[in-house]
């Protein structure tokens, strides 16, 4: 498995890949037809990522199997479709290092594409000074968050269209120094 910077070139490979892992891992916490509607902009690839280079991939052979990254801009959640979307720049002394949009391939779950993503993602973070971070977990994500020593709060509602919306977990995490 190589994890690498993700690029615009892997855009297509990505969308794939997050669709094929909302699709595949999600089904025991959401409706197909919430599944759906997260496609359509809450789940998605976010280019503002790739252009700040803190998304990553981890490819085994020519398949992308895992996606993941951080970022120090205000957006939580949601790809490119999503409109609440803001570009500003955070302050590494007062806010959290947002982690986003992680996705893995159902047919490599569990075997630790996730925690490296996450692992170099929370080190990038440190490494801009930023001592906490937080997600918007979805719900098949809280139990691995929580394991990496993520604090959840209240879960939330987010609105994904046709009467339908999506549940989230806000989660939190204080990082050791360097």
């Amino acid at each position: 498995m190589l994890l690498r910077k993700a690029s615009s070139s892997d855009i297509a490979q990505i969308e794939a890949l997050i669709a094929r892992s909302a699709r595949g891992l999600s089904l025991d916490d959401y409706r197909p037809s919430q599944i759906e509607g997260a496609l359509r902009g809450a789940f998605g690839v976010d280019t503002q990522l790739l252009e700040d280079e803190t998304y990553f991939v981890v490819q085994a052979a020519e398949a992308l199997i895992g996606c993941g990254g951080w970022s120090f801009r205000a957006t939580l959640f949601g790809g490119d479709a999503r409109k609440e979307r803001d570009a500003t720049r955070l302050d590494p002394a007062t806010h959290a290092a947002r982690i986003r949009a992680f996705f893995v391939d159902p047919s490599h779950a569990r075997r630790g594409v996730a925690s490296r993503l996450l692992d170099r993602c929370e080190h990038e973070a440190r490494r801009h000074g930023f001592s906490q971070t937080e997600l918007m977990a979805t719900l098949p994500g809280v139990k691995f968050y929580a394991a990496r020593g993520y604090v959840g709060a209240p879960l939330i509602r987010y609105d994904v269209g046709s009467g339908e919306s999506i549940e989230f977990v806000p989660m939190r995490k204080q990082l050791p120094p360097l």
